[in-house]
């Protein structure tokens, strides 16, 4: 227990000083700080290739019973990380990318429930990645990281429950790619995944999806500044494929109707001689905001790894070794499931949801789906829609029962 409580993130003791301050909104976590742990028994990934070490940062959030069958893993998104919850000890502005669903009295409860987040191999947000130093070379991975499946992300993450003495999660829970990872979970280790959570996400990439990326992926390695995955060497970042790379994704994430409501067609104010001056600057908002988002994303996302996640994205499909039957390749589950989809998610439609569904019914699992009727496109998984988070916690109230686990204490952050 004393290993456990060494990893747990949030500082319980300076909470109730700092929400009497006014420094912690209520229902959150508190301030947190991510633990580095190294791993040093070699990887063998999907693709043969082998990882001789690696390191996750992760953050935790409530306490881990005595029982240790309280444990949710929470599976991060493409630039997303560890830090689910709570507010960064470093920078307090910098909020967990799920914190309205994770906290005291939150849809996933950390009053009941011990729940970790973790950061992927392959990222740029303190687990091992191509920006890491290489051990035989003392030089960054750069382009000779090895590549990356979701079911190697699965591997790494079972040593790291194995680290906190879990043998048994309650529920490995994601969004988009986090999803393909807990459904990757259920189907590599189904018996030690009692719910299966999967929400916005998909069972394979359609060949639009793998497109997107591609286009990505291009804009990225047709930089000048990407010198075949090596920038680092040559003192430089390829910001301009990146900055590219991500208003294309964007797009996606947003439904039609969020941007016309957002954007519309409204153009920049006129110049100061009253005149639009037409040509290829900005002159749409939509076009300023999507620059913007590029601008900002390229100053802290690391291109090998954009590509790395990317092309483990186009790998997944559990239905390929089962001659492309989902069904088959479920059939060894043992979990519980709920799915979520948002009715104007074009990137990962209800269709892909509809599709594990039905697989799972055929193999007579229990499976409960909720399909929200939301404006926001895919990016809906991450935003909080009353409707959406009393699923997800009417579920968690389900399993928190089974498990013989306390009452819920708060709700919405408030003492009950």
């Amino acid at each position: 227990m004393a290993v456990i409580t060494a990893a747990v993130a949030t500082d319980v003791a300076q909470v109730p000083v700092a929400a009497a301050q006014g420094g912690v909104p209520p229902g959150s976590v508190g301030y947190v700080s991510p633990t580095y742990i190294s791993f040093d028994d070699p990887l063998t990934l999907v693709s043969g290739q082998v990882l001789p070490s690696y390191e996750l940062a992760v953050e935790t959030y409530g306490e881990l019973n005595e029982a240790r069958n309280n444990a949710v893993l929470v599976c991060h998104a493409l630039n997303a990380s560890h830090h689910v919850a709570g507010m960064s000890r470093e920078n307090p502005k910098d909020v967990g990318w799920w914190d309205n669903m994770v906290g005291p009295g939150k849809a996933l409860d950390t009053d009941r429930f011990f729940v970790i987040g973790v950061n992927n191999i392959g990222s740029c947000f303190g687990s091992t990645g191509p920006a890491s130093i290489r051990p035989d070379t003392g030089q960054p991975w750069g382009s000779s990281f090895p590549v990356l499946t979701i079911e190697d992300w699965v591997h790494a993450q079972v040593r790291l429950a194995d680290h906190f003495g879990i043998e048994r999660f309650a529920a490995v829970m994601g969004g988009s790619l986090g999803g393909m990872q807990a459904l990757s979970w259920a189907i590599t280790y189904p018996a030690r995944v009692g719910h299966c959570i999967v929400i916005a996400s998909t069972p394979r990439l359609s060949a639009q999806n793998i497109g997107f990326n591609e286009v990505a992926r291009r804009s990225i390695i047709s930089d000048p500044d990407f010198h075949g995955g090596d920038y680092l060497a040559h003192n430089t970042v390829p910001r301009r494929g990146l900055a590219l790379a991500r208003m294309l994704g964007h797009i996606t994430y947003l439904s039609d109707d969020v941007m016309a409501a957002k954007f519309g067609r409204t153009q920049r104010a006129p110049a100061e001689d009253g005149d639009f001056h037409y040509g290829y600057d900005v002159e749409f908002e939509v076009e300023s905001y999507l620059r913007y988002q590029g601008e900002k994303f390229s100053d802290y996302f690391d291109a090998n790894t954009y590509l790395l996640i990317t092309r483990a994205l186009d790998y997944f499909d559990p239905a390929r070794q089962a001659g492309g039957d989902l069904a088959r390749a479920l059939a060894q589950v043992q979990a519980d499931f709920l799915l979520v989809s948002f009715s104007t998610d074009w990137r990962f439609p209800p269709e892909r949801s509809h599709e594990i569904v039905q697989a799972l019914l055929k193999n007579n699992r229990p499976v409960t789906y909720a399909e929200i009727d939301a404006p926001h496109g895919h990016d809906a998984f991450l935003l909080e829609d009353p409707r959406y988070h009393a699923v997800v916690q009417g579920y968690y109230d389900r399993i928190a029962y089974k498990l013989g686990l306390s009452e819920r204490r708060r709700t919405h952050g408030v003492l009950a």
